[in-house]
């Protein structure tokens, strides 16, 4: 499905609200409130979120340049999140250009869920209770790994 304005804007709140939410239960230190860029383990990562259906996560070449890995967080069906951490070499490696013509177009590298599962290493599976997805999680969520 493609995104225009509105549902890019929606799906930009929620990977950011929801790398938040797995920052905390990972122990990652989130850099602002307006970027999924954080340190983990004295490393630059960057956490970011693919809804269900959907398997790809995009970084823009900028910040690529400051990370010492990408954490892909995928939703599966029940809800909960496979953790996978990818090398930015591996994820520069694998990546394509985005396919949008607007302000990403040039800027963004995308990777598919394969290139994490051949090149990178599964941190765990995480699920965010009390969310409601599709909308802000709210304040009193519970993250458990399992």
């Amino acid at each position: 499905m493609t995104q225009d304005r509105v549902t890019g804007a929606a799906a930009n709140e929620w990977g950011r609200t929801t790398a938040r939410a797995i920052a905390s239960k990972i122990g990652a230190v989130m850099k602002s409130r307006t970027s999924n860029e954080a340190a983990l383990d004295s490393k630059k990562i960057v956490i970011k979120c693919a809804a269900t259906n959907t398997d790809s996560v995009g970084v823009t070449f900028n910040m690529l340049d400051r990370l010492d890995s990408i954490i892909g967080a995928f939703q599966l069906d029940d809800g909960s999140f496979e953790l996978w951490s990818l090398s930015a070499e591996k994820f520069r490696e694998g990546m394509r250009d985005t396919r949008s013509k607007g302000s990403a177009a040039g800027k963004v590298g995308i990777v598919r869920k394969e290139s994490f599962e051949k090149g990178g290493s599964i941190l765990g599976r995480i699920r965010l209770d009390g969310a409601e997805w599709g909308a802000p999680l709210r304040r009193d969520y519970e993250l458990r790994w399992f």
